[in-house]
């Protein structure tokens, strides 16, 4: 495969990867702490409403588990392309 097309590929799927965290992100943090915040206040977490703990805990635990699974992914893909790092 031509250097050109691959790097093509490799950036397709940076982007890839990069947007579908972005919106897990975003789901958890913005649409379970502020938008459905009073659907998921129906269930508690150690004593407290989940949307509330969503938007002071449970959205920055995500954020983590999000980098750690970022740096996992893009190990991999630069693995896959053969790219040195």
């Amino acid at each position: 495969m031509p250097k050109r097309e691959q790097h093509k590929l490799y950036w397709k799927a940076v982007l890839r990867l990069t947007a579908g965290l972005l919106v897990i992100w975003f789901i958890v943090s913005f649409g379970m702490g502020i938008l459905f915040r009073e659907f998921f206040d129906q269930f508690s977490v150690g004593g407290a409403p989940l949307g509330f703990w969503m938007a002071q805990n449970g959205a920055i635990y995500v954020f983590v588990i999000l980098i750690i699974v970022y740096c996992y992914r893009m190990n991999a893909l630069e693995r896959k392309f053969g790219i040195k790092g």
